[in-house]
């Protein structure tokens, strides 16, 4: 890509705002970890949710996505669109419950509803092993996709892209704690969305692809399979790992970070940052409309346009001659695209990439040194310090994270094989995630066991592939939930039950719904929880409703289907008024504001 004094001046003219709230709020984050770690519980709901939504917005997003539709078209996007299912139950089910637990990490929480000496365990186990491994597994594929879109465009090496690339997250997470990672993503978001729409529309009107109509034609007549919005049924092994695995194990079953079963990571910070429960409730609800709503059509008209651009790999490693072959494959054909922005807009889409790359890795430091500070170094090593000490701590912490991701970084191949791997180490856990808030017999060694017992089949599947061994994703990911399953149902029987006192204060503060929590709720005699279950399952649906319709309408919108598109709207609508009017309900009967505000 070749970029004149305009983009230039755009792209640092857009990292020299991001340093604004960076300078602006450095102060107030330095005053103590909760100004640091959960901007004071003092986020707005619109700012929790455009937050979250940057967060995910990534450079290896649109990779992946642009990976899916080359291999196996618009219906192998089910794999992460069916996490919208977690995703609404968050909102619905426990984002309440979180901004009443009042901790101030979710590794936090675990010393409030577990006891003893495996509770303190469980704490510290999790810290290192979400705050310090995996967080350096989605930092690395982050690194991964940074990396290949800069050989793509401008045929910078690997680790010198990494080197000057991380600097900047470094810096912004580490002098501005939450808020100003929330402020700047707000600002990010603007240039990254802005920057999504301008690929699509400049990759349609390149001469090979002649405009949405020539798209949709060339693709229907070679490739009809990928405008399908669901998979081909009569190939029942590609339909069951794209859409039928995922929409029945993989959403329950497996931890993703964003889409964790239960919330949890950088999105229970976000919860529990907020100024109020509703906050909370419509923070998360405001991601999840932009995350699968409004972002992924962009995505997924820049990667049709590239299966006419560049059919094979071939192509692309033709018109990239010194792109280097292990950073070769499917998804580097997103970036591959880019080259067709005009003067500005190149410079726009690579501040706008840029700023994706940022946002998602200054948030996953700030989570990841939250866990390493609040609920390892506090905790178990020097719990008698200043909190501008622990402050300090978290600062040098998040350079030790972002230097043990670029060492990881070189061992990965590409975005799916990234993801995949990422859901299969989570695979097996995410159901522990639900019971604990709604059944009082989960205790810590069941989180322990789950945990340790998913880490170590995924790892040894992971390690197996290293060595030449093939195996099928799906597999992979009901095996590894299989395992674990078996063993942490095996080890919550077989251990003791957390002691009376603390399930009772639990109940006391936190009030879940259901009959899981009956034999606590009549022994302490304490009111019974404002929720509704059956309520909230309505919002449920009512939610995976409305979002899918807007995503399945803008599609057929797109495709020039337009009475199909106007039922869909009118699905949006009244899912919206239905939902609308039930949340306003919760409102009147809650309080605003938690007790552990």
């Amino acid at each position: 890509m070749h970029l004149t004094a305009l983009d230039w001046v755009i792209i640092v003219v857009s990292v020299a705002i991001m340093f604004v709230p960076a300078i602006v709020l450095a102060r107030r984050a330095g005053k103590n970890t909760a100004e640091f770690f959960v901007a004071g519980r003092q986020a707005p709901w619109w700012l929790i949710g455009i937050s979250l939504v940057a967060t995910t917005f990534s450079t290896d997003t649109p990779n992946l996505v642009t990976n899916l539709v080359r291999t196996g078209g618009i219906a192998g996007n089910w794999v992460w669109w069916a996490f919208l299912l977690t995703g609404m139950a968050t909102v619905f089910f426990f984002a309440r419950l979180w901004r009443r637990s009042g901790v101030l990490t979710d590794l936090e929480f675990y010393e409030q509803r577990y006891s003893g000496k495996a509770a303190a365990f469980v704490r510290g186990f999790r810290a290192v092993y979400l705050g310090l491994f995996f967080n350096c597994f989605v930092i690395a594929s982050v690194n991964l996709a940074a990396a290949k879109i800069a050989s793509i465009l401008f045929g910078i090496p690997e680790l010198e892209t990494l080197l000057i690339g991380a600097s900047f997250p470094v810096i912004f997470a580490s002098i501005s704690g939450l808020w100003g990672v929330m402020v700047t993503d707000m600002l990010q978001f603007c240039i990254t969305m802005t920057s999504a729409f301008a690929a699509a529309f400049f990759a349609i009107r390149s001469s090979q692809v002649g405009g949405l109509h020539g798209l949709l034609q060339h693709i229907h007549a070679v490739h009809p399979n990928l405008l399908n919005v669901l998979p081909d049924f009569s190939d029942w092994k590609t339909a069951a790992a794209i859409f039928v695995i995922p929409l029945t194990v993989a959403w329950w079953s497996s931890w993703y970070p964003g889409a964790e079963p239960g919330g949890g990571s950088y999105v229970a910070q976000r919860m529990l940052s907020a100024k109020t429960e509703q906050d909370s409730v419509f923070g998360t609800l405001l991601f999840l409309v932009m995350h699968y709503a409004l972002r992924p059509w962009p995505w997924i008209i820049v990667a049709l346009a590239s299966v006419i651009v560049y059919p094979t790999l071939g192509d692309i490693q033709h018109r990239f001659p010194n792109l280097p072959p292990n950073l070769l494959g499917n998804d580097i054909a997103y970036p591959a695209m880019l080259v067709f922005l005009p003067a500005g807009f190149a410079g726009f889409m690579v501040a706008g990439l840029f700023a994706a790359y940022r946002s998602t890795l200054e948030t996953h430091l700030n989570w990841g040194t939250s866990y390493l500070v609040h609920d390892l170094y506090r905790r178990f090593i020097r719990p008698d310090k200043s909190e501008k000490h622990y402050v300090l701590v978290g600062r040098i912490f998040t350079v030790v994270l972002m230097l043990l991701a670029i060492a990881l970084t070189f061992q990965l191949d590409n975005a799916q094989q990234t993801f995949h791997l990422i859901v299969s180490i989570g695979a097996g856990t995410g159901l522990v995630y639900l019971l604990r808030w709604f059944w009082w017999r989960v205790n810590a060694w069941t989180e322990v066991s789950a945990m340790a017992a998913s880490f170590a089949v995924s790892l040894t599947f992971f390690a197996l592939s290293k060595a030449g061994h093939t195996f099928d994703d799906n597999v992979v990911l009901l095996t590894t939930v299989g395992i674990t399953t078996v063993v942490w149902l095996a080890v919550t029987f077989l251990t003791p039950p957390v002691d009376d006192a603390t399930l009772d204060a639990f109940y006391e503060k936190v009030r879940p719904a259901g009959a899981g929590w009956a034999k606590v709720r009549n022994r302490t005699g304490a009111p019974a929880s404002p929720d509704s279950l059956p309520a909230s399952l309505l919002c449920w649906v009512l939610g995976l409703v409305g979002i899918y319709a807007a995503l399945f309408g803008t599609g057929a919108y797109l495709y020039g289907h337009a009475l199909q598109g106007v039922i869909y709207t009118v699905i949006v609508i009244v899912a919206a008024v239905w939902l609308a009017r039930l949340t306003s309900r919760a409102r009147v009967r809650s309080p605003q504001r938690s007790q552990g505000g």
